[in-house]
């Protein structure tokens, strides 16, 4: 059995050797983020990354935002490598700015009948840099998914992946679910500890950024968006460790430090992505409470406050300061599942 990315959360924060969750550190980040929602910095549909998503209105949205997320890994640049820029961009945007650029170009990039049979040329030429030097890591793993998607798609669901949405019945667990059997490159999943544990992170992003883009209406309705948790990446992790809510063993810290990979499955990289979710479960829960204690905010708890709204402050956070957190390392694992 798979425990689901919550209970595996739990489970190993509670058994790990190298990753803590520091109390007060907790603390601290429910703060800024209760300030966020009083100020109404932090809100659904309130994150950078939207800017680069189609819109609710445009009928291609629910396609268009599954194939962002079937290819939205592994972004990061090798120590004293160049930088894969489009249009100026890097990491994720420029990865969006390349799929833009593609459909404005004529290429239906949302279309499973296209994407299902893309050649190596068609996602060089697709994901080329500025530079026409650099492109997009892991392209063949890329091409792998599209084509694995797409004949999903093709073959069970009308070729849209609006009917898996629908098929759910406004169920985020139950979509989660589907997306992980159905979809074998969401299968983000290890062992620790003779348990079967999963992460998840691109499957619960997708289902993030389809709650964001509609705003939690239509296609975005689920009645039960809270069983999602935060997605577990590289880059969060170093935010958390700013604000003392996630402590690194030594030994871990000086590997990071040292820049040596972590490998997709091992225990540390296990760990770092498994606090991090249960960290952001715990801020979350203190929010909550904040919300509860305060008699001049007139909130609901349960809907003022999510794992996703918080992981899109701490991914926004990241960007903003982004120099002043160059000095915290962050794990480098190439993988298709982050």
């Amino acid at each position: 059995m798979v425990l689901m990315p919550k209970e595996s959360a739990k489970l190993v924060a509670g058994l790990a050797k190298d990753v803590f969750i520091e109390r007060e550190g907790v603390k601290k980040l429910a703060l800024a983020v209760f300030d966020g929602i009083k100020t109404h910095k932090i809100r659904a549909g309130n994150f950078s990354q939207i800017k680069f998503h189609p819109k609710a209105d445009d009928f291609r949205a629910a396609d268009w935002i599954f194939v962002l997320d079937t290819l939205n890994f592994s972004f990061w640049t090798d120590t004293g490598a160049k930088k894969w820029r489009v249009n100026g961009e890097t990491g994720y945007f420029a990865f969006c700015a390349a799929v833009n650029r593609a459909i404005d170009q004529g290429k239906p990039m949302w279309d499973p009948k296209y994407y299902s049979q893309i050649t190596r040329q068609d996602v060089e030429t697709i994901f080329r840099g500025d530079d026409d030097e650099t492109n997009i890591p892991l392209i063949q793993d890329r091409i792998k998914h599209l084509h694995e998607a797409g004949k999903v798609l093709l073959d069970k669901y009308q070729g849209t992946f609006a009917e898996c949405i629908k098929s759910c019945n406004g169920s985020a667990e139950k979509l989660l679910k589907l997306i992980v059997d159905e979809f074998e490159s969401y299968r983000d999943e290890a062992d620790y500890e003779g348990h079967r544990i999963s992460i998840y992170k691109r499957a619960q992003i997708l289902i993030g950024d389809i709650w964001a883009c509609f705003e939690g209406r239509g296609l975005g309705e689920f009645h039960d968006i809270d069983s999602i948790a935060m997605f577990a990446d590289y880059r969060i992790p170093q935010v958390l460790v700013h604000f003392g809510t996630m402590r690194y063993s030594d030994s871990l810290r000086k590997k990071l430090e040292s820049d040596v990979p972590l490998k997709q499955g091992d225990k540390e990289e296990v760990e770092i992505r498994a606090c991090s979710i249960e960290a952001v479960e715990q801020v979350c829960d203190e929010v909550r409470r904040l919300i509860v204690a305060d008699p001049k905010v007139d909130l609901n708890p349960t809907t003022a406050v999510n794992a996703i709204v918080i992981d899109h402050f701490l991914w926004d956070y990241r960007r903003e300061y982004a120099e002043e957190l160059e000095s915290i390392p962050f794990h480098k694992t190439r993988t298709v599942y982050y």
